[in-house]
């Protein structure tokens, strides 16, 4: 595997999402996240540290059932997902994950 393209910017690392590549034998799931943030994604855990890969912030649920709804059924036609690459935060920083359904979002991730 090759070595992602980086940029440093103020001391803080930053990867361009199209030099990953990502492990689809990851589970997909909803990350909820302290400050409001909900993230869906491939999972994996690297220590204290969680990754998800091919991630999407989910800024608008667009469900009448929440966040279960789109675990289940996939994105809807009202879901707005905004696309981030890697998103990597301490496991102590979350809430709640949600196993999705993998067949549905195959599609869209």
């Amino acid at each position: 595997m090759s070595t992602p393209q980086t940029i440093k910017i103020d001391e803080q690392e930053y990867v361009r999402a199209d030099s990953v590549s990502v492990n689809t034998n990851s589970p997909i799931k909803i990350a909820i996240l302290q400050r409001g943030w909900v993230v869906i994604g491939r999972y994996k855990e690297e220590g204290d540290e969680c990754v998800i890969e091919n991630a999407y912030v989910i800024r608008r649920w667009g469900t009448s059932e929440g966040l279960g709804e789109l675990a289940l059924k996939g994105k809807q036609s009202e879901t707005v997902l905004d696309k981030t690459g890697v998103v990597r935060f301490n496991k102590l920083t979350s809430v709640a994950f949600i196993d999705c359904n993998e067949s549905v979002w195959n599609k869209v991730l």
